[in-house]
């Protein structure tokens, strides 16, 4: 967190007091981070008094006691954890929205950051073309986020301005939209005996090596609830984490792997045998996520609204 001296605007009406100011919000988070009033009056470059006072003003301007002064160690009060995380937030996004304005001021609406999902590769080129046919200045940059924890860190710390995930976020700061499912298939390796076969079951694959996205994936939550709906547990035997390291070992005959069919649909260079599953609906949906209350600049929201027509012209 930039440690700088900040300017002091006001946030209104927040816990229904109107003096508060980040300045004051920036010396409560740094006192809380370095756990002493002087190790932080060190870091901000202001005296310990004046520091304490900060601190006690703000309480007396909230009402509420937001640190324990009555043990060795600093502690913070439940009102004080509360402060303190909101406090992080709206530090890290005034930060972030003045840096977006002297980036506007000296290069205009030039950037679009994205993260994506392996299997996005089929249609996101589609959608940039047009995307760049608009704003042929735009700079892209593509950021691979694959488990719930990367795409939820990805959007709070500002990495990216939306996400292409098949995770459903159940955070009520992130909007969730879903834009299409697509149906999971089994790789079997070049030799495998059911290759021939013109689609497998389940049972047909209980016995199989399986390969399969790591814990905190939601692909491989699909695959255990699929099973588990059948009475049957998969046969783990490798873990990974990208679908390209799958493929590779499917191909080299380690074992089997369940992959969204979009990722291997429009590949013509493979080594492997890809099977519908019979007497299972697996599949996934692809969702598009962004933070509801941030400033999102024009190009992104136009981004936004080219995904969601690719889409409904698609369907």
């Amino acid at each position: 967190m930039n440690n700088k001296l900040l300017t002091e605007p006001k946030i209104i009406d927040y816990c229904g007091v109107n003096n508060m100011d980040l300045r004051q919000l920036q010396y409560f988070v740094t006192v809380v981070e370095q756990a002493t009033f002087t190790a932080a009056a060190s870091l901000l470059h202001i005296s310990q008094p004046s520091l304490s006072a900060s601190i006690k003003k703000l309480e007396d301007n909230l009402g509420l006691t937001l640190l324990d002064r009555s043990t060795r160690h600093l502690q913070l009060t439940k009102e004080g954890h509360i402060l303190y995380e909101e406090a992080k937030k709206l530090i890290v996004h005034f930060e972030h929205v003045e840096k977006e304005m002297i980036r506007l001021k000296q290069q205009g609406p030039l950037e679009l950051s994205i993260g994506l999902i392996e299997s996005a590769e089929f249609w996101i080129p589609k959608v940039l073309t047009k995307f760049k046919d608009e704003f042929s200045e735009v700079h892209i940059r593509l950021l691979e986020v694959l488990s719930l924890k990367d795409v939820e860190e990805a959007l709070n710390n500002f990495h990216v301005h939306l996400a292409i995930t098949n995770q459903y976020i159940n955070n009520k700061d992130i909007k969730t939209i879903p834009i299409y499912e697509e149906k999971l298939v089994v790789l079997l390796p070049p030799n495998h005996p059911l290759k021939h076969e013109a689609y497998v079951t389940l049972k047909m694959l209980k016995n199989e090596d399986f390969i399969i996205s790591k814990e905190g994936f939601q692909t491989r939550e699909d695959i255990l609830n699929a099973f588990r709906q059948s009475g049957m547990k998969p046969h783990i035997q490798i873990e990974i984490e990208r679908f390209e390291t799958a493929c590779s070992l499917v191909e080299d005959g380690l074992g089997i792997t369940v992959v969204p069919e979009n990722y291997v649909k429009y590949s013509n260079k493979h080594h492997y045998h890809i099977k519908y599953i019979d007497d299972a609906n697996i599949s996934r949906t692809v969702y598009l996520a962004y933070v509801k209350n941030r400033y999102l600049p024009p190009i992104v929201m136009r981004f936004i609204a080219m995904v969601k027509k690719f889409f409904n012209h698609l369907s």
